[in-house]
């Protein structure tokens, strides 16, 4: 169960991470997923070869639980791994659906780790069931293993691209054979993969931030269709799919990946700020501080502040020891769960006017706990700001969203939703607003220069498992 300010956000499905050539590999994986933790909290995988044979361990819990001290990590041994982190959707977190997936196939092991979502797996499972395919999880991961062990191509890659032609979706994945690994972007690039270079090893990561953690620099981004192959000679570069409009998702930058990662060319924090900037000026308020959400509203509150010339207060205070898993056993105890994670810090809230900021408005739950808190707390008017437009569409690309029909902003305008969480006013940063925090002059209409679906209901791929657009595409729904 998530802590009461968890439960209203959208929630990342995966992260991956891998190392190819260093005899440090699987250590250096696991702390790569240690600063992709953000992506995915419930699960964590590592795959590794040593020359002779792969090893693995997949485990549900956080990276530290599961790689610190328990003696997971010495089980793994060899220069090459790949490792992943994962968020569940819906059933649970099970430990036969946690990756990094393996299979031994008639050319060799072949491991695969996935961030994303691919929207045509329902139909692929269908059809390999029918073939006579047996699948060991309901994680849609697994269709990409079955496609390619019936590819009948005999080079892993050849396979790997076989399969991928087959599939619709967002992916980024890396996978690993034992003489190979192998980063691959879909065609439009929902979903971020950098490469890395640490000496003589290369790296590959969801974010660049775990790049930083374990040393190794940038070296680019894995391009949108792109397949890059790395072998002891080096890194060989494909383009294997056909050439689609980019369609980066816009939300990786709103909320998804960590501040202090560069994305797409773009450092997220700066983005975030300039998201703030950009808010001011289109929503001004008669207020005296700005007050963030924390963590994820900080950047785009100093922003705020900057540009409108009004103080920035820490005026909510986040426990940071406040874990994930805590058991709420009544309503009362539920209700007061909320400050065990975020308190008011009544000496700079009491009689002032506040500007709150925060990264979205999901089902507004949360917004309105947080109005009420600051209410409880003194504050004269609350004027609440969102650094994202309405979020009215779901996710099918790999992000944990409610149905539509649970989103507030599908169910109520603005004055609605201003009603519903009590603030004073309420304004989004607008479309185009969130576009020139992006560098861009305004949307592209004609040809969005982002992925912005949830904004937009534009769905630059197909949901084809999905008859009815209103309903969240889950990883995790059992095959009837």
């Amino acid at each position: 169960m998530t802590t009461p300010f968890d439960d209203d956000k959208l929630h990342e499905e995966c992260g991956v991470f891998g190392v190819f050539g260093h005899e440090a590999a699987p250590a250096l994986t696991a702390l790569g997923l240690h600063a992709l933790q953000h992506r995915g909290q419930e699960a964590a995988g590592i795959v590794a070869f040593d020359g002779t044979q792969f090893t693995s361990e997949r485990h549900v819990g956080l990276v530290g639980d599961v790689f610190g001290d328990n003696g997971h990590t010495a089980n793994l041994r060899g220069s090459y791994a790949i490792g992943h982190v994962r968020y569940s959707t819906t059933g649970g977190s099970l430990v036969r659906n946690v990756q990094p997936m393996f299979a031994d196939l008639a050319g060799g092991g072949l491991a695969i780790a996935h961030n994303g979502n691919l929207t045509n797996a329902r139909a692929l499972r269908a059809d390999l069931v029918r073939a006579g395919a047996i699948f060991q999880s309901t994680s849609d991961t697994e269709a990409i293993i079955h496609l390619a062990a019936r590819s009948s191509y005999s080079p892993v890659v050849e396979r790997l691209i076989d399969a991928l032609k087959r599939v619709e979706g967002a992916y980024s994945l890396v996978a690993l054979t034992s003489k190979k690994m192998i980063g691959v972007r879909d065609p439009v690039g929902v979903r971020p993969l950098v490469l890395g270079k640490l000496d003589d090893a290369y790296i590959l990561s969801s974010e660049t931030c775990a790049l930083d953690i374990i040393g190794a620099e940038f070296v680019r981004d894995v391009e949108p269709g792109e397949m890059v192959v790395i072998t002891r000679e080096g890194v060989e570069s494909l383009k294997p799919f056909a050439v689609k409009p980019r369609r980066f998702c816009i939300f990786e930058y709103v909320y998804f990946a960590r501040p202090d990662s560069n994305v797409e060319g773009r450092n997220v924090y700066d983005v975030r700020k300039h998201i703030g900037m950009e808010l001011a000026r289109e929503a001004p308020a008669a207020a005296d501080i700005v007050v963030p959400v924390p963590d994820s509203g900080v950047p785009a509150a100093l922003g705020y502040a900057q540009a409108s010339g009004l103080p920035f207060e820490l005026g909510i205070i986040r426990n940071h020891y406040v874990g994930r898993t805590f058991i709420e056993p009544s309503d009362r105890i539920r209700h007061l769960g909320v400050k065990l994670k975020h308190n008011a810090n009544r000496a700079k809230i009491k009689g002032q006017r506040l500007v709150l900021v925060d990264d979205s408005i999901v089902r507004g739950t949360t917004s309105k706990k947080i109005v009420d808190m600051m209410r409880d707390a003194g504050a004269r008017e609350v004027h609440f700001r969102i650094a994202s437009p309405p979020t009215t569409h779901s996710c099918f690309y790999g992000v944990d969203t409610p149905n539509k029909e649970d989103l507030l902003a599908h169910k109520l305008d603005t004055e609605g939703m201003r009603q519903f969480i009590n603030a004073d006013s309420l304004s989004f940063i607008s479309m185009d607003g969130l576009y020139r925090a992006l560098g861009e002059t305004k949307r592209n209409s004609a040809a969005p220069q982002f992925c912005d679906a949830c904004f937009s209901g534009e769905y630059p791929i197909k949901p084809s498992d999905v008859e009815d657009t209103r309903r969240q595409l889950s990883l995790l729904v059992e095959a009837s």
